[in-house]
């Protein structure tokens, strides 16, 4: 499996911006696609977007496009999500996960490889 650890959770604002990263244990060209996903409390795991590491292409949950935006870094070996115009209910925990298909999606099920998260909190 793929090693991930992610970064950049914290308290913000409404309204207010973050960054994700999520750093990975080989070239994120070779992945596959990678996925962050979003766990509200007491609800389900939901994919937010996705990145497809061969070519760069990306997806979005309705309810994030146009406000986050997920990019890779070669040098860097990350895979980031910055979020803008965050929300109250944008509050939870953001997961990255890998797949060893060069195709999104937006199930948990379909990925193989998760970090641990990190946490994000909306609030005033």
């Amino acid at each position: 499996q793929v090693q991930l650890v992610e970064s950049g959770g914290g308290l913000v604002q409404p309204g207010g911006s973050l960054r994700l990263s999520c750093t990975a244990s080989e070239f994120i060209q070779d992945l596959g696609a990678i996925g962050w996903f979003h766990q509200a409390p007491g609800k389900e795991r939901e994919g937010v977007s996705c990145l497809i590491s061969s070519d760069g292409s990306t997806h979005y949950a309705d309810s994030v496009k146009g406000r986050f935006t997920i990019s890779g870094d070669i040098a860097k070996n990350t895979v980031s999500l910055e979020m803008s115009s965050l929300k109250p209910e944008d509050t939870g925990v953001y997961y990255c996960a890998t797949r060893r298909d060069y195709y999104c999606s937006e199930y948990p099920a379909d990925f193989t490889s998760w970090g641990r998260g990190t946490q994000v909190v909306v609030s005033s």
